[in-house]
């Protein structure tokens, strides 16, 4: 809803300026998009008087150009608009300029060659309106060579305001008035309109034909002939507040329904009388019927849409768009003029059916006022006399205007219990009657909102409507009860470590796919499924006719397509069911994972194809993300058969087994038709344990020197790394911080058999600092109890 500041002031008697209006609409809870001086976007564009407009010697529909911008020789400029001839007035650009619909820098260039070194703008390339048929034609008195705004009567500040659903009453500049008026921003008075006598009975009568279940979809339909117009260019007021607010004008009788529905809200309809056949009439449409609206569109209507008809057709879709064919124009005389009210739903869902919007329908669905259909027409008589002139008929009408009185019991005492606030009795009183209710005092106040406020229907909403004007600012901040303050938890635990899985694998690059529970029977026998109790009887689809006994062969599918797309370094994972049975209980819920290629690209780190090390990384991860605590568990160098012998592992607790890791074995990967690398990793998240219930330890850093120190020991090839791990954290629990493997070696200097296994500690010390006796104490400790767990001797 747009509007310049001076039109405001027509209604509204106040000397605020565009900042302190525009502050105050947004403080009761009317949101200003923008206030935007046009005056200014426009600096550089200035009025240019066309000398003359020749056929280009190269193109039919092109004109060569050469306009006067008032400092000099005329400047040559090559236009394709149509309305563009010699002696009229326009708005120039020259090149250097920025161009506001594109944001582009107007360049000297050259079309069909010949030299263009400026150019002659629409309404649209200014941001003016939507209309680009033309260039802007200025009037005859318009300076050339100064700044065009003012021409254009673009001299004043623009208002944006966003109005929600609800605010009907909001959609007219003399409802934007009358809201600033209540919050105290000056004074309304705009005068009530003036009945206009008619002069002889309406040669058009109108009439509702609807039945008792639709006759809500129109229930006033108020009309009045007036003959003897002659229809040309509204004033230029009018023009110039049509062009603020992006709206291109027509005509006087065109302009007329324009200026009213944005100056009262209150949207009609002028028709060319005498392209009307016989009287008038507000109906459903028939399935199937069609129009032409004025945006030169044919639509299909369908029974559910109100319209406004003569005996001959349709002429208009009731509350969005009137037809073209009765339109008026240049030539019309006699006009018969429209207003009715219509139900907001039925043009709201008419409009998105049609995907068409309107002004009047913007207005209509939000609801306009009742009351003022009459008024509304009364005035729009007046304002085509003044302009047109012509004689009045008796305004005919069909209907009543709808029931929209009720009453609503308010206690004073909700606005503190609902907003907050501390309001005397009297004060509300004061703005709720400013605001146009009618206030009946007593211990419970009786309250009837006004016929522009259908939004109104509870005690709630009068204290919206009392806290709003009173200010939101005066609202106390106060906190909640603790009970209500922190919501219960609704996620169960198992919920809990689904999510925190997901994010902690989505934090490690990975993406999540999300497939059917149910594969081939032929890749569910590589993973050890494809029984007949794993089989459904009822597929839905031939070749999803097993339950998946793994989530593998669901996530090599999905990176089997990827890959064939071009996508070769994949990342993927998906938490779901794998089925160890056809039996419910038999059913548990995974986490698994697949590199494919290289994983995630980065500038930040080196990459390389994915391995078993990548594997148990992304294993223990999740594990220490479900667990919310380290994991300790040992991993043994066994895994399923689908997995690469010799590249995968085990993690389990005792008989459960928790996860299971490594490269996908060479079959596998060619049944998916996979190349590889690739590795994978499923962690059993029903079998881990849940995290037991402690506080959180406070981190507390050692202040003394931490040490670091390499062994590396011969062992056996039969010893495993993990072994040695253990043995060396087990020796000193209290000042070993970590232990890790950094180097494996077979080879030359090793006896056959052997291997050495490399790797380095951290003392991390609590209470002093060592000496170096105490840390060779502790080393000759870890070498010992290596020694004896796995027979091992300090390389030399």
């Amino acid at each position: 809803m747009k509007f310049p500041v001076s039109w405001l002031k027509d209604h509204l008697e106040t000397n605020a300026d565009a900042a302190t209006i525009a502050d105050k609409l947004t403080s009761i809870g009317l949101e200003v998009e923008s206030v935007e001086d046009a005056s200014a976007r426009l600096k550089d564009f200035g009025g240019g008087y066309v000398v003359s407009a020749e056929k280009h010697p190269n193109a039919d529909r092109l004109k060569l150009c050469m306009v006067d911008a008032g400092d000099g020789a005329p400047i040559q400029v090559v236009c394709g608009a149509p309305n563009a001839h010699t002696g009229m007035k326009g708005v120039f650009a020259r090149a250097g300029v920025v161009i506001p619909v594109s944001g582009e820098v107007l360049k000297v260039g050259t079309i069909r060659g010949v030299e263009s070194r400026g150019m002659l703008c629409s309404g649209r390339e200014l941001l003016l309106s939507d209309d680009h048929d033309g260039i802007i034609e200025l009037s005859a008195e318009a300076t050339v060579g100064e700044p065009a705004a003012a021409s254009l009567g673009l001299t004043d500040a623009v208002i944006d305001v966003a109005i929600t659903p609800n605010r009907g009453d909001c959609t007219s500049v003399y409802g934007i008035a009358r809201d600033l008026a209540a919050a105290g921003l000056g004074k309304l008075k705009t005068p009530p309109v003036k009945p206009v006598a008619g002069k002889f009975p309406s040669p058009k009568q109108i009439a509702l034909n609807f039945t008792a279940e639709t006759k809500s979809a129109c229930p006033l339909f108020a009309g009045r002939f007036v003959r003897g117009v002659k229809n040309g260019p509204s004033p230029q007021w009018v023009q110039d507040r049509l062009k603020a607010i992006g709206l291109r004008p027509i005509s006087a009788l065109v302009d007329v329904s324009n200026l009213i529905a944005h100056d009262r809200g209150r949207p009609l309809h002028v028709f060319d009388a005498d392209k009307l056949v016989g009287d008038m009439q507000a109906r459903l449409a028939n399935d199937g019927e069609q129009v032409l609206a004025l945006d030169g569109k044919t639509y299909t209507l369908d029974s559910d849409m109100c319209v406004i008809a003569d005996d001959a057709a349709t002429r208009g879709i009731a509350g969005v768009m009137g037809g073209e064919d009765t339109g008026c124009t240049e030539t019309t005389v006699n006009v018969f003029i429209e207003s009715a009210y219509f139900d907001p739903a039925r043009v709201a869902a008419t409009g998105r059916k049609l995907q068409l919007q309107s002004d009047a329908r913007y207005r209509f669905e939000r609801g306009v006022d009742p009351e003022l259909a009459v008024p509304g027409l009364e005035l729009a008589t007046q304002l085509v006399l003044d302009w047109c002139g012509g004689e009045p008929s008796d305004i005919v009408v069909a209907g009543a205007v709808p029931a929209w009185r009720r009453t609503i019991e308010f206690s004073p005492d909700a606005v503190k219990r609902l907003g907050g606030l501390d309001v005397s009795k009297s004060e509300i009183v004061r703005i709720l009657t400013n605001l146009g209710f009618t206030v009946t005092d007593g211990t419970v106040l009786t309250v009837t909102p006004p016929s522009w406020r259908s939004d109104v229907d509870g005690s709630a909403d009068l204290v919206e409507e009392v806290v709003r004007i009173y200010g939101l600012e005066h609202v106390p901040s106060a906190a909640m009860s603790r009970p209500h303050a922190i919501a219960r938890p609704v996620l169960t635990p198992t919920q809990r470590r689904r999510r925190t899985v997901r994010r902690a694998l989505a934090a490690r690059g990975f993406n999540e796919t999300i497939s059917f529970s149910f594969i081939p029977r032929a890749q569910a026998v590589l993973f050890g499924g494809g029984d007949d109790a794993r089989q459904l009887e009822n597929p839905i689809a031939a070749d999803l006719d097993a339950l998946r006994p793994s989530l593998l062969p669901s996530l090599l599918a999905a990176a089997g397509r990827n890959v064939a797309r071009g996508f070769n370094d994949l990342m993927l994972f998906e938490i779901g069911a794998a089925f160890a049975s056809g039996m419910p209980d038999d059913q548990q819920t995974v986490a698994a994972g697949i590199r494919i290629g290289a994983g995630m690209r980065s500038w930040a780190k080196s990459t390389h194809p994915a391995d078993v090390f990548d594997a148990k990384a992304d294993m223990l991860a999740v594990l220490e993300a479900a667990m919310n605590s380290s994991m300790s568990a040992p991993v043994k160098a066994e895994a399923p058969s689908w997995y690469h012998p010799g590249r995968s592992g085990t993690l389990a607790l005792g008989p459960k087994v928790l996860a299971t890791f490594g490269e996908v074995h060479p079959k596998v990967l060619a049944h998916f038709d996979l190349k590889g690398p690739a590795c994978a990793f499923e962690v059993f998240l029903d079998a881990i344990p849940e995290p037991k219930a402690k506080a959180r330890p406070v981190f507390a850093p050692s202040p003394y020197q931490a040490v670091e120190r390499d062994f590396a020991f011969v062992v056996d090839t039969v010893v495993t790394a993990d072994d040695i791990v253990l043995t060396v954290r087990n020796a000193e629990r209290v000042l070993i911080e970590w232990v890790s493997v950094f180097d494996v070696y077979e080879g030359k200097g090793v006896p056959d058999g052997k291997k050495s296994v490399a790797i380095a500690i951290r003392l991390q010390p609590r209470d002093k600092t060592l000496t170096d006796a105490e840390i060779d104490a502790i080393g000759q400790k870890i070498v010992a109890a290596v020694s004896k767990a796995t027979g091992a001797a300090l390389r030399s």
